[in-house]
């Protein structure tokens, strides 16, 4: 984990924000209970339009941050990034498209690997991108997280609703 973080609670649990002295986020984690260090500089201009379009994203009524970000990683990695960013709210591909979409389809496993570098969860949707049979592989923030994510935006269907349990027993 890298700190100091800046808390942000979401339906899928807590998540930690950090930016840069400029007030670009550069990282954004599902924490997992991790215990947080305090935030020691200021809090960033760019936090609470984090924390509303956060919000708007999770009740369904926003498809596209504008947040100022920064991911940092190598020029590969900054290409598979790049090319995150190009796959619409609402849909999906394989590890073997993205390969494609980069030129190489030997480059599948590099791939995969820099997506699951991604600094940046949620606002670099590498959650969007599946295995070639729709399986939902590999996810840093957990595979629920990426099962809510592909629900949220409509990818997958709505989970059906839970049976209600009887508040009291017979």
């Amino acid at each position: 984990m890298n700190g100091p973080y800046h808390l942000l609670p979401t339906p899928l649990g807590d998540l930690g924000a950090v930016f840069d002295g400029e007030g670009r986020l550069i990282r954004l984690d599902r924490l997992h209970g991790h215990p947080l260090l305090a935030p020691a500089s200021p809090v960033p201009k760019s936090l609470p339009y984090l924390k509303r379009q956060l919000e708007s994203y999770f009740s369904g009524n926003l498809r596209d941050f504008n947040i100022p970000m920064l991911a940092e990683g190598t020029d590969f990695q900054r290409r598979v990034w790049k090319e995150l960013l190009k796959i619409p709210y609402g849909q999906a591909i394989s590890y073997l498209e993205l390969a494609r979409r980069l030129g190489d389809e030997k480059c599948i496993r590099a791939a995969a690997r820099a997506n699951g570098a991604n600094p940046i969860a949620i606002l670099i949707p590498c959650h969007r991108v599946i295995g070639s049979d729709g399986s939902l592989v590999g996810y840093a923030g957990g595979l629920d997280m990426k099962e809510f994510l592909l629900r949220l935006e409509g990818v997958l269907p709505k989970a059906p609703p839970q049976p209600r349990l009887p508040l009291e027993w017979d």
